[in-house]
């Protein structure tokens, strides 16, 4: 680690991150007119972002930042595959990494491993539900569309918060500090298909995430008191969601691992560092699987 990354992880450590989000969450909600279309602005330029797709490409009906920042998209601005057999990537973002849960249930991540167990809550039933099967991670960098879909038809089973902590999940920081997605604060929603197969979503947070927000069910963190319960599964019983349902959104960038359970999901040979878009094809079904109907 060269003495740039020290200093940049030892910065990390210094900030007070849960108030700096908080704080930031908060900023991000004021309805402020005149500034507040200015800093959509010059967030707009400085990060490239492409209005062209969003359901509102109009600045100034956004009133706060975070409005914008969590927009909606026009129908249509992602299509679903035809094909009924196609596994779905739930966010815009960029794919840091596709494999293989190895049997010991450790998913391996920007190069370093992460154990499955720890990763879920310490789940151990959950986790293995996913041992021997795959996972892949979609980085949403600021510019990207932020709002987390279904990725394949199934019924919502349980909802898991985990709190922890807060640093950014930017390729220097996952490099820098072994652990990273067990040690952010994360949302863990598993799915279970009508064929028994199952599927689960770990929305992490990150530095500067005002709050994750998941609306099947309603719940979120990085709150004073965040509105799921710490460390305990809540089972959930339905119903039952099309693929490209939206489940919920990052207030600020983050990123979501997907866990798949073995023997039923075949991956795109797909390269890291890949752009990918929701709803566009991670992976099919192997045969006997399908889809629910569209949302």
């Amino acid at each position: 680690m060269s003495l740039d990354e020290q200093a940049f992880l030892a910065f990390q450590r210094l900030l007070p991150r849960r108030g700096l989000s908080r704080l930031v969450g908060w900023l991000t909600r004021l309805e402020a007119g005149p500034l507040t279309h200015y800093a959509i602005r010059a967030f707009i330029a400085a990060y490239k972002v492409d209005m062209r797709d969003a359901a509102e490409p109009d600045i100034s009906r956004y009133p706060s930042f975070n409005r914008f920042f969590t927009r909606a998209l026009a129908p249509g601005a992602r299509p679903l595959p035809e094909d009924a057999q196609a596994f779905v990537s739930p966010a815009d973002g960029t794919l840091s990494e596709i494999g293989e849960l190895t049997p010991e249930r450790v998913l391996r991540a920007k190069g370093l491993d992460y154990g499955l167990t720890e990763l879920l809550g310490d789940d151990v039933e959950l986790a293995a539900r996913f041992a021997g099967g795959s996972f892949a991670t979609v980085y949403l960098a600021p510019y990207n569309y932020h709002r987390v879909h279904l990725p394949w038809g199934a019924t919502p089973r349980s909802l898991r918060f985990v709190p922890g902590e807060l640093y950014s999940v930017n390729a220097t920081t996952v490099r820098l500090l072994p652990g990273l997605f067990c040690r952010n604060e994360r949302m863990i929603l598993a799915c279970e298909d009508d064929a028994g197969r199952w599927f689960a979503l770990v929305l992490v947070g990150a530095l500067n995430v005002g709050s994750i927000e998941l609306t099947v069910p309603a719940g979120a963190t990085n709150r004073p008191r965040p509105t799921v319960g710490a460390h305990r599964a809540l089972p959930l019983d339905g119903p039952a969601l099309a693929r490209g349902e939206e489940i919920g959104r990052f207030n600020m960038g983050s990123t979501v691992v997907v866990l798949a359970s073995p023997g039923w999901l075949e991956w795109r040979d797909l390269p890291v560092s890949a752009t990918v878009r929701m709803g566009e094809t991670l992976a099919r079904a192997l045969p006997g699987a399908h889809a629910a109907t569209e949302r």
